[in-house]
């Protein structure tokens, strides 16, 4: 019997034991304490905060609103953090504390006190420090580090681990001034054999616990593990509990941030999106943030009464806007004048520098951004670059959600991976590709992205301009352009630049090779912007056609389909009556082959006016495939065709005698409107006494040309009439 009781006892203990292993366990990682020295809150020591608090470290932030006198990054200093964190620790009494101290502007945490108080246990030394490839500030000390058995020779001050008696030992040599550096301070206890043997310290030599990314860049790739990012060290294949973007590698850090510890997984996208946000659906429109919109014409733009029907339609309310609009071109004052003559009266102020002012667009957006930082009621900037085609209304809205220091929305130029923003930037500080650019362009990672580079459109707090970016130029830096040099002055400060695409918000306009030597240059962007192309001349229903709907067919194998708005077929009268050199209407015709014209038209050919090749590329896009449609079996490469716009007056020409045309299949487009422009007028073909009397504006009737649709043009009475025709495939 006492047998089974002494057993009993015995099994009892052995099972409490993991229980009491795992209390003591957590009483140890309760005495895990993070402490760092931060004199202001940036967004890199928001992001430190919010990468402890996911893993629930306790942090003590020391230095709070004093001024720092340490130096930075790039040289000596430091010694403002030894004395305040010396000061701090003399008032802590428990002596099984475990001190971790961090720099936190540029640290995130990858795994928590956990995993950290394991492997600080297995490093059997009561001090560890971060370690480092490159010694620094000294080199001359290079020697007298003591040599290991594998990894990093060097010591790193900006992390290190270790009980609260021998930090505080460490820390009771120091008498240095602010500026001193805190590096070469403890580099030189660390390579005093006795003072390392009586601290107890050594290195984590390879990046167990500490990541510093200063010469270990090619070192540390991003792992993707469960519901969670980890940044591995491929060469000692560790996974550090804290990374640390030292010295000049606080770019790469931020793309490790946008993952670590989880921001974006596979599993679960961006788990941060929708932190922090400031929602504005309950608010009155009054009580909306007032925002100032800088719209900057800088060079011939493309569709640019596109882009302001769009910023009328934007969904925002218009007394909370205020505009200031720098056009230097000439060229566009039309386009600007319309805008401001229509709608200039909706916003609550704007100013116009137009192209007589003779500034350049540098100088233009320092005074933008002037304008916003005095006027206190100024809450954001909103910078926009006329070759912005923004698609969503609701873009401002959705960054001013968004509640980020500056912000843009992704875009993308159409078919192209060229976007608004850098993943990366070189040695140089140049355009780099970042391993996750192309999957950010082509959505196939979604979320908001801490970027080296952003341009064409952004939202900026004007909190900033009245304190990190104060300076009243912020665009001028040689050799950089003006957008490099504004990147850069805000890296400079520490502040955060976002891009985000979890929203389709638009796309940028090629402007390359758009010619202003037209009256509507626009027509001429078929090549460079065919989507906007398609947008700006296309009938809203043709994409109807291609599912079998809105073809008639007013007679036998003539068939009548919407294909241009209002906007192309104005825009190509305007064109053709500015250019003026309408045909005299005789045969004789030295503009085609064989110099005669057999059944000939006042016109004005395609060729004449340089849109020949355009012309050409519209019927291969939109006439070709309702072609193929409705005549199967015959496919057409639209070979040189025959295109021009003809003129009925009934006191010039007012109809064509009947006749067959030069081609396989002719297109025949109204454009403008019977009853309002012209009365009389149509088509009939005579071998079916059928005809078209009330051509749409727009619409398209497409017939064979050859030996079965023999037809004439009929009378038109009053008005001007005009058609565009092809002959395809003659």
């Amino acid at each position: 019997m006492k047998l089974c009781h002494l057993l009993f006892l015995v099994l009892l203990l052995i099972s409490l034991g993991p229980l009491r292993d795992c209390e003591e366990q957590q009483d140890r990682e309760d005495k895990i304490v993070i402490v760092t020295v931060a004199t202001k809150e940036t967004d890199g020591f928001k992001r430190f905060m919010r990468s402890a608090k996911h893993f629930n470290y306790t942090v003590k932030v020391l230095g709070r609103d004093q001024k720092w006198k340490g130096s930075d990054d790039m040289s000596p200093g430091g010694g403002q953090k030894v004395r305040i964190l010396k000061a701090a620790l003399e008032t802590m009494k428990d002596e099984d504390k475990i001190i971790v101290f961090v720099d936190s502007y540029d640290v995130i945490f990858a795994s928590g006190p956990k995993e950290l108080l394991k492997k600080f246990v297995q490093a059997k030394h009561k001090v560890v420090f971060s370690s480092e490839t490159l010694i620094w500030p000294n080199r001359h000390l290079e020697d007298k580090h003591p040599h290991v058995q594998e990894g990093n020779r060097f010591l790193g001050s900006g992390g290190f681990i270790g009980y609260l008696p021998n930090i505080k030992e460490m820390l009771a040599e120091w008498a240095g001034e602010d500026n001193d550096s805190d590096q070469l301070f403890f580099t030189k206890i660390y390579i005093n054999p006795e003072k390392r043997e009586s601290v107890n310290i050594t290195l984590d030599s390879t990046c167990r616990l500490f990541q510093n990314l200063h010469g270990a860049l090619d070192e540390v790739v991003l792992k993707f593990e469960d519901r969670r990012v980890r940044a591995r060290n491929l060469l000692y294949d560790t996974l550090p509990v804290i990374i640390h973007g030292n010295g000049p590698t606080k770019l790469q850090l931020n793309y490790l941030g946008n993952y670590i510890p989880n921001a974006w997984t596979f599993e679960m996208g961006c788990t941060v999106c929708r932190d922090d946000l400031l929602p504005l659906e309950n608010l009155k429109e009054n009580e909306y943030p007032l925002v100032m919109m800088g719209i900057f014409i800088q060079q011939p733009t493309p569709f640019l009464s596109v882009f302001f029907e769009r910023l009328v339609k934007l969904q925002y309310p218009k007394n909370r806007l205020k505009l200031f609009i720098f056009n230097k071109e000439p060229h566009h004052e039309r386009e600007v004048g319309s805008f401001l003559h229509d709608h200039g009266g909706l916003y609550l102020d704007i100013r116009y520098i137009d192209p007589k002012h003779e500034i350049d667009g540098t100088t233009a957006r320092n005074k933008g951004f002037n304008m916003c930082r005095k006027e206190k009621d100024c809450d954001y900037f909103f910078s926009l670059d006329a070759e912005v085609a923004l698609t969503n209304e609701n873009t401002l809205k959705i960054l001013i959600e968004q509640n980020l220091p500056i912000v843009a929305p992704l875009l993308t130029r159409i078919g192209r991976l060229w976007s608004n923003f850098w993943g990366a930037l070189s040695a140089d500080g140049y355009y780099a590709r970042s391993e996750d650019y192309v999957d950010l362009v082509q959505g196939h990672r979604v979320g908001i992205w801490n970027v080296p580079y952003i341009t064409n459109v952004y939202l900026m707090k004007a909190s900033l301009l009245r304190s990190e970016l104060s300076d009243d130029d912020l665009f001028h830096s040689n050799p950089n352009d003006p957008d490099m040099a504004f990147c850069q002055h805000v890296r400079d400060k520490g502040v955060f630049m976002y891009v985000t695409n979890m929203e389709t918000f638009g796309h940028v306009l090629s402007t390359e090779n758009y010619q202003t030597s037209h009256l509507h240059n626009d027509l001429w962007q078929i090549f460079e912007n065919p989507k906007d192309w398609q947008e700006r001349y296309i009938h809203e229903n043709y994409t109807q056609i291609m599912r079998g709907k809105m073809i008639e067919t007013p007679c036998p194998d003539v068939y009548w389909f919407p294909i241009f708005n209002d906007i192309a077929c104005d825009h190509l009268i305007e064109e053709m009556e500015h250019f003026g050199k309408w045909s005299g209407g005789g045969n004789t015709d030295d503009r085609i082959q064989g110099g005669y014209e057999n059944v000939p038209t006042i016109d004005i050919h395609m060729k004449q006016i340089n849109f020949d090749k355009e012309w050409r590329q519209f019927l291969l896009d939109f006439i070709a495939p309702i072609t193929e449609q409705m005549y199967p079996g015959y496919h057409t490469k639209c070979a040189t065709p025959l295109n021009f716009v003809v003129r009925y007056k009934p006191d010039e020409q007012p109809l064509l005698e009947p006749h067959h045309d030069a081609s396989t299949f002719t297109i025949n487009i109204a454009l403008n409107s019977k009853e309002v422009d012209y009365q009389g007028g149509g088509c009939r073909f005579i071998r079916y006494d059928c005809a078209v009397e009330a051509p749409r504006k727009g619409w398209a009737i497409m017939h064979p040309g050859r030996l079965t649709h023999y037809h004439e043009g009929l009378p038109t009475t009053s008005g001007v009439r005009y058609i565009a025709v092809s002959f395809v495939d003659p």
